[in-house]
Formats: structure tokens, C-alpha cells, sequence
């Protein structure tokens, strides 16, 4: 086990026994820290339900193409804590994240802290130790009391398509939802906003006239389309036609509209058309999408069959695959499914009942939340999607090729923790 794995697991043990959203447990470490939160280069804050990470990534591919340093943080990881803390371009090493980790556990003492707030502090003093350019900064959940909103004075604020998630967390209504993810907008930030439906748009933007954020919205100030010659984008500063980006699906194109929308407002950094273009091109995001083309579980498909991967997870994510696929109609597409109890299985199924021939269920390895196999196939069943019960990856695999003699496509989708486990076991 690495040092920093070691440190991970005790981390988690002060975990509060009950869950009150608040930052006075990360406000209180970050003193005692020296406060590195103050000490960031300039942040672009996202926050919002779907699309962040993409977004992100087109970000940091753009500036590191204009030659800019970027920090970046995101959750969760998908196969090594060290994925979600990126310094100056490169995964934070294994001795610098357990020496980070080790200072903020001392520093900690023992009090009860989320594993999220620590780690949060960790990212931040690992930061602001490291010389960049720019920080790129992912809410974890909500935005409110979300330990990333420690940052006072952020260069950009911005809000990626709200939809229906972490209910027991955020509220019932996507309006609710909203209110809590738009609470990350301040003063005098610009607040960039991505696609949204009418209750979202409506939260967003009385959030941001109450706390006097100028706002920079998709389909008012700025517009991004995509067709099979490139995408476009629009704005006051004119209309500009790039290549299509480098992840697999229509709604790639407002997750880089929403990029380059940043950027555009971002004072201070010279990002070109030209870095611009080399960014969509040259973005790297797994498990959006992905298309696994080598690699022990990818290999293990007979020859002329494809094995996607994605992890997408809620109502939003369901639509987005399913926009994904709709021309995939050469082949059969078979769906192995596995989702935490804390989504709405259904919900993300539902709009892929049409595209999906069948469906092999299984239960995430290692995840107690998971839903067991039966109840995923079971979710599966009451959307009209054909599915049986599987013992894990390998069996699904197994069982979907075993069945056929159609060349077909292979989708593991559901849930980022099954991507990761995906990607480790591919190899």
C-alpha cells in the first residue's frame, strides 16, 4: 500500500458521524495552515451538475496550448487519489501528495473533518506551494457550503448544465438545486453560465443581480453549436469556427462553448484561436465517452466489437449518452450497468431504453452504496430495457458476446467509481 494510501484510510475515520454542510471544520484547518487559500494564483470556480470535469479539461488543454502553468482539481478519481491534483500540468507525485496529506493530518489533529474538506485543504496548500499561472477549481457537491468556496475572490465563476441530483443534499426542486450551486457567484466576478432549463436559468440569475455578479450566459451572450464539420462559436467579439472537440458526444460542444466563454472573460491571459483549436483537439477526459481500444477487458471482446466506456450518472448524464449513441444503428448495443444507491437508476435509464438491446446488471466492486445486480437489472426492467443480473465485469463481457453472433457495442456506464474500476482492471 503506498504512504498515501495509508494516510487516505485514516483520513476517513474522522469523518463526522452526522453530515451538516458548513465550512467552519475547512476554515478552521486552513488557519492553522497559514490560510493557502489566499495564496492561489488567479481561479476559475465551476460548479453545476453535469459537464464540470469536461469543461475543465477543455480549459486547461486551451491555456496549456496558449503555454500557461494551470492547476487543476476535480473529483472524484477514477483509479489513484493523485488524479484529482494536478500541479502546473503534471498529477501530483505520491511523496508530495502523502507529505501534503501527512501536514494537514497533524495540523487537523484528530478533530472531526470530512475526507473532502481535508483533501481540499491539501490541494490548496500543495497549490499555493507550487508556482502556476492559473488554478482550476471543481465544486465537489453544491456550491454553498462546499469546501472549494473558501476562495474569496475567484477570477471567474462558472455553472455547467443544473439538473436533478444529491437530492438528499441540494433540495428536492431543481430550483433548490440551483440556489446552492449559484451561490458560488461574488461581487464583481463574472459569472459564466452554461445551457439551462427555466427554473435553473431563473435561480442562477436573481442570485447573481442579488450579490451584483456580471453575467455571461449560453444563448444570450454567447452561443455554441456543433455539426459534423466543426463547431461554432458566438459572441459579442464575433463568430469563430473551430475543429469539433476531442470527446465523443453533442454535448462536448457546450461543455467547450462554456471553456472557451471562460476564457474569452478571463483578464489577464492571451489564449488565441489558434491555442484554442489545439486544446478542443488534444483534450484528454476519461470515461466521457471513451472508446477502449486496447487493454485486457477491451481485448477480450471478440474481434469487430467495441467497448465504450462512460460515467455518467443521473437523469442529465442518461440524456447526454443517449444523444451519444443515436446513430449508432449498425450494430446492437448492449449496456453493462452498475449505479449507487444515492442516484435515481430509472431516471438515468430511461433515456436510453430505446437505444439499448439488452443490459447485464452487476453490483460496483468495493462500493457499499452500490445497488446490488438484481436491483439494477430490476431498474433496468422497469424502463423496458431487457436485462439479467451479472457476477461482475468480466461475466457481463463474457455473457453479451457468448449470446450473439451480431457484431456489436459494448457501453459500461452508470457511475465514475465503475468507470475507475473499468479502467483499472483494463489495464
Amino acid at each position: 500500500m503506498a504512504r498515501s494510501d495509508a494516510i487516505l484510510e485514516r483520513l476517513l475515520r474522522l469523518h463526522p458521524k452526522k453530515i451538516d454542510l458548513s465550512l467552519g471544520r475547512v476554515l478552521g484547518l486552513l488557519d492553522r495552515l497559514g490560510r493557502p487559500q489566499d495564496k492561489l494564483p488567479p481561479v476559475i470556480h465551476v460548479a453545476g451538475t453535469n459537464g464540470k470535469g469536461s469543461s475543465i479539461a477543455f480549459m486547461r488543454a486551451m491555456l496549456e496550448a496558449a503555454g500557461y502553468r494551470v492547476h487543476v482539481y476535480t473529483s472524484p478519481h477514477l483509479v489513484r487519489f493523485n488524479e484529482r491534483i494536478r500541479l502546473a500540468g503534471k498529477l501530483i507525485s505520491e511523496t508530495a501528495l502523502a507529505d501534503v496529506l501527512e501536514e494537514c493530518e497533524a495540523a487537523n489533529g484528530g478533530t472531526p473533518i470530512t475526507y473532502f474538506e481535508i483533501t481540499t485543504a491539501a490541494a490548496f496548500k500543495a497549490f499555493a506551494e507550487t508556482p502556476a499561472d492559473i488554478v482550476l477549481l471543481e465544486v465537489g457537491l453544491g456550491g454553498r457550503y462546499d469546501a472549494t468556496t473558501v476562495v474569496d475572490r475567484p477570477a471567474l465563476t462558472a455553472i455547467t448544465p443544473v439538473s436533478m441530483d444529491h437530492m438528499q443534499f441540494l433540495g428536492d426542486t431543481l430550483a433548490e438545486i440551483a440556489g446552492e450551486k449559484a451561490a458560488i457567484q461574488k461581487r464583481g466576478v463574472v459569472s459564466v453560465v452554461g445551457a439551462q432549463s427555466g427554473d435553473a436559468a431563473r435561480v442562477i440569475e436573481a442570485a447573481a443581480t442579488a450579490c451584483g455578479a456580471p453575467l455571461y450566459r449560453a444563448g444570450a451572450e454567447w452561443q455554441a453549436a456543433g455539426d459534423a464539420g466543426g463547431m461554432t462559436f458566438e459572441s459579442p467579439r464575433g463568430r469563430r469556427t473551430y475543429p469539433l472537440p476531442g470527446l465523443a458526444g453533442p454535448h462536448q460542444v457546450g461543455n467547450a462553448g462554456l471553456a472557451i466563454a471562460c476564457l474569452e472573460r478571463l483578464e489577464g491571459f492571451a489564449v488565441d484561436d489558434a491555442a484554442v483549436a489545439r486544446g478542443l483537439q488534444s483534450v484528454d477526459w476519461p470515461a466521457r465517452m471513451q472508446h477502449l481500444t486496447a487493454g485486457r477487458l477491451a481485448e477480450s471482446l471478440p474481434a469487430g466489437w467495441e467497448l465504450w466506456l462512460d460515467g455518467g450518472h443521473n437523469a442529465a448524464g442518461g440524456e447526454a449518452i443517449a444523444a451519444a449513441v443515436a446513430d449508432w444503428t449498425d450494430r446492437p448495443l448492449h449496456l453493462v450497468f452498475g449505479m449507487l444507491r444515492t442516484h435515481e437508476a430509472a431516471d438515468f435509464l430511461r433515456p436510453l431504453a430505446t437505444r439499448a438491446d439488452t443490459l447485464h446488471a452487476l453490483a460496483i466492486p468495493g462500493e457499499e452504496a452500490s445497488l446490488t445486480a438484481e436491483e439494477a437489472a430490476a431498474a433496468a426492467r422497469s424502463v423496458g430495457i431487457p436485462a439479467q443480473p451479472a457476477a461482475g465485469i468480466e461475466d457481463a463481457l463474457r455473457r453479451i458476446a457468448g449470446h450473439t453472433e451480431a457484431t456489436g457495442r459494448v457501453l459500461i456506464c452508470g457511475s465514475l467509481y465503475l468507470a475507475g474500476h473499468v479502467l483499472a482492471e483494463n489495464g
